[in-house]
């Protein structure tokens, strides 16, 4: 797994390479993603580690996938990303993590991740841009999924297709640990554009 300071150093390099591959100032990507101008500064300057929500904003406003992001290497033909390179984006304070296992931006955008929960955690994901939906299937214990305030119960060996364009909660009210795989698809133009 790739060390935190290497995934920073890859997340600064990223930003700025996209942001400059658009010919977009710090100003225009702080009003296009909503991250403030000095937290891109310092996340470009790699001082700062930021959050799943705001590589998901900046990605967002780049038209790239998080992956992307956090890319630790060029991308070739034909990519196999070994354990010591996956990410891992969100941790937990009973355990659980999120690790972007591999993901692409063409054609269309592409994720897939490993999720883990541990009993009584829970994951607020904002709303991703509209026509987004995230697969997920089960591998242990017992997934509540909050979409738009209604409750759904996923279990082991079962899975689950949903808009993602909206607000949703990932938790587990369970007394065991919780795994899920999950593949999220965010087309390239939103249908509004």
């Amino acid at each position: 797994m790739a060390d935190p300071e290497t995934i920073t150093a890859a997340i600064a390099n990223n930003v700025r390479a996209q942001r400059a591959h658009r010919g977009l100032t710090l100003d225009a990507l702080a009003a296009r993603s909503g991250v403030s101008r000095g937290m891109l500064v310092q996340i470009e300057q790699c001082r700062t580690n930021p959050s799943v929500t705001t590589l998901t904003r900046i990605a967002d406003a780049l038209g790239v996938t998080v992956a992307r992001l956090v890319e630790v290497s060029d991308t070739p033909v034909v990519r196999v990303v070994h354990s010591a390179d996956v990410a891992t984006l969100w941790r937990g304070d009973k355990g659980g993590s999120a690790r972007l296992l591999v993901g692409s931006d063409a054609p269309a955008i592409l994720e897939l991740w490993d999720w883990r929960l541990g009993p009584g955690e829970h994951h607020d994901g904002d709303a991703h841009p509209a026509g987004t939906r995230e697969m997920l299937t089960i591998l242990e214990g017992e997934l509540s999924l909050s979409v738009y305030g209604k409750r759904h119960v996923i279990r082991r060996d079962e899975a689950v297709l949903f808009s993602a364009d909206r607000p949703h909660r990932y938790a587990n009210e369970g007394d065991a640990p919780l795994r899920f795989i999950m593949v999220v698809t965010e087309p390239r133009e939103t249908p509004d554009q």
